[in-house]
């Protein structure tokens, strides 16, 4: 697979300039498509502030046209008010979704003003849409996207789909480090001969893969992949984010919860 068309979520959040610079690098990196969508939903029995809303965004779209006319890079901007109350921001956004390769959504950001995005918005986007998310911090800059790449693994159908979905950002990464985590005080031989197998597999697209263990801590395993990503300056971790529970049905595991709640760095989720 190659990334050709990629989609962002636009908003009036302070957070989406920053989202839309690192979408536009992503593109110009691939040759890709850029859309943006702009989606305004009305739920039951809330006020409609169609003026407030629209200006917001109005000035949305023309920011993400500047930046990307200014980039030269291919792109289209969609502004969607969708008429049918009681239908959520997700639903609307994974219908448009289903024809993309890569969806850039934003961290939920709880004090940004006038915000329309739900708490669970990448949970259930990802179940729903089929497509890789990339989630950007709600704060901070970030220079590069893609050049250092941390990827969590755990042999495990997640794990084997991101790796998977994130091929194309992987084979032109300037650094790969696939990371694993060992029990306390003492490697997992079992997690690093499947790190072997996976470094095999990834030399046959032509990409090269260094790995490293960590040893469990006191620290929740998502603090220890954060750290890890810091100290060695990563740009971008991929990770499976969906765990079954007993009943068959999916949720966003604990390790992507917390990383979606303290992320300092974008993060590719699949399922």
């Amino acid at each position: 697979m190659a990334l050709k068309n990629i989609l962002i979520h636009l908003d009036n959040s302070p957070g989406c300039p920053a989202r839309i610079d690192l979408a536009i690098n992503l593109a110009r990196t691939h040759g890709a498509n850029l859309k943006g969508l702009y989606v305004i939903a009305h739920e039951y029995y809330a006020p409609r502030h169609v003026s407030i809303m629209e200006s917001g965004a109005k000035a949305t779209e023309t920011l993400f046209i500047e930046k990307t006319t200014s980039a030269g890079i291919m792109s289209e901007c969609l502004y969607v008010d969708w008429s049918v109350v009681g239908v959520s921001v997700t639903d609307i956004i994974t219908s448009y979704a289903y024809y993309t390769d890569l969806i850039i959504v934003g961290q939920y950001d709880k004090n940004a003003p006038n915000n329309t995005t739900p708490a669970d918005f990448v949970e259930r986007l990802g179940l729903a849409s089929g497509r890789p998310l990339l989630v950007i911090p709600c704060s901070g800059t970030f220079a590069t996207l893609g050049e250092r790449v941390v990827v969590a693994w755990k042999a495990g159908r997640e794990s084997v789909r991101a790796v998977n979905d994130a091929l194309p950002i992987l084979k032109k990464a300037k650094k790969l480090c696939i990371v694993s985590v060992g029990s306390f005080g003492h490697h997992d031989r079992a997690a690093e001969e499947s790190v072997y197998q996976l470094c095999a597999h990834l030399a046959h697209h032509q990409v090269a893969a260094e790995h490293e263990q960590i040893l469990a801590t006191g620290l929740p395993i998502a603090e220890l992949l954060l750290n890890n990503a810091r100290n060695q300056k990563m740009d971008l971790l991929v990770m499976g984010g969906y765990a079954q529970t007993r009943r068959g049905a999916y949720v966003l595991g604990p390790v992507a919860t917390y990383l979606l709640t303290h992320m300092t760095l974008p993060i590719l989720l699949s399922h």
